[in-house]
């Protein structure tokens, strides 16, 4: 059963933030194996934390595709530092925010007084909009 997951690297984040990407890059991918060994050394990090993860039918390709529809998708021909390293995305917190909220108005609830998106909330979105 293939998974789709959603990953940061704290250091990928900064160099993000140092080049003028921001620090809100995620990568999403899909495998057949666990998602830790796929993402070791991945665009020359070592500190990649899986945020979210679920089963999904469909291949890396489509994936990425239809994600790329909704979110801006980091080209790693553009920035050698990244290896030729596919499926790097640059989330806007915005965007993440005003899904939280649609979906919770449509479930007639209120949002919460504190409401701050995390990076689980982020991971889910990033995997709803890829397997949508």
């Amino acid at each position: 059963m293939t998974t789709i997951y959603v990953a940061a690297s704290k250091a990928n984040q900064e160099w993000g933030a140092d080049v003028g990407l921001g620090k809100n890059l995620y990568k999403v991918g899909v495998t057949d194996d666990a998602p830790e060994a796929v993402l070791e050394g991945f665009a020359g990090q070592s500190d990649w934390k899986v945020l979210t993860s679920a089963p999904c039918e469909i291949s890396e390709e489509e994936a990425l595709a239809q994600l790329g529809r909704k979110e801006k998708a980091v080209d790693p021909l553009y920035y050698p530092k990244l290896r030729g390293a596919t499926g790097l995305f640059k989330v806007t917190i915005a965007s993440v925010e005003n899904s939280m909220l649609v979906a919770l108005a449509l479930d007639g609830r209120e949002p919460p007084k504190n409401f701050k998106v995390k990076p689980a909330d982020i991971g889910q979105y990033l995997i709803n909009n890829a397997v949508k």
